[in-house]
């Protein structure tokens, strides 16, 4: 709304454009960010876009250069739990650690203090403490019945960490349960069981498909006696 009418209309369809292609087309997304950033970079919202934008094509220092700009902008903490992830993505697990014991995190939503917890866990599993990142996850909302949209992430999480440990039991288990909450398959945790069960996925095709297959290659199938299927005629 800072924006003049014409402006704002041509930075919203930059914006629009990231929202669209940052899971499937992380580069494209980027592309359009950076033209948002080059008409609006005093607008909060464009610079978070840009972080993230940024931060799906794993440049990691540039997106927490983004985030740190949005948040001196809106005074908002809810960019914390990502900025820290940028740090590990940076090869820096212990400033992530740090971050998640500073008072912005006491201010995060519900989702917002589970995504710190995911971040924390997965620095300590940068430095080798597999046994503390198991710990980290362990929370009341990983033991809650109910479901929430973080709930798969968490499980899923614990899991991978019970396998690192070697607890192959416990890891199978809890990547049960993660895809028991798993409804838009936003992990691959049936993948992961399979593996655990030593399921292997083979394409094939079924004998009625193989039946009917053959069929059809017979019928089109050139015979001798009709002659060459096709070329010029040689005198």
């Amino acid at each position: 709304m800072s924006l003049p009418k014409t402006l704002a209309e041509d930075v919203a369809r930059n914006l629009v454009m990231v929202a669209r292609l940052i899971d499937e087309d992380p580069e494209k997304a980027y592309a359009y960010s950076r033209i948002a950033l080059r008409l609006a970079s005093r607008v909060a919202a464009v610079r978070e876009a840009a972080g993230f934008a940024a931060y799906a094509t794993q440049k990691y220092a540039e997106a927490l250069a983004e985030f740190r700009a949005a948040r001196r902008m809106t005074g908002s903490v809810e960019l914390w739990p990502v900025m820290a992830d940028c740090e590990r993505g940076l090869g820096r697990p212990e400033r992530a650690m740090a971050m998640a014991g500073e008072p912005e995190v006491q201010k995060l939503d519900k989702a917002g203090q589970v995504e710190m917890r995911l971040v924390a866990a997965g620095a300590r599993r940068d430095m080798g403490q597999i046994d503390a990142a198991i710990v980290t996850l362990q929370s009341p909302e990983l033991a809650s019945n109910s479901v929430q949209p973080w709930t798969p992430r968490l499980r899923y999480a614990y899991a991978d960490a019970l396998l690192e440990a070697g607890r192959e039991d416990e890891a199978r288990e809890w990547f049960g349960k993660a895809l028991e909450a798993d409804k838009d398959g936003s992990t691959d945790a049936s993948d992961r069981l399979a593996e655990l069960d030593g399921v292997e996925f083979v394409d094939v095709l079924d004998d009625d498909e193989a039946d009917a297959a053959d069929e059809s290659e017979e019928r089109t199938a050139p015979r001798a006696e009709d002659g060459p299927v096709d070329g010029p005629d040689k005198a």
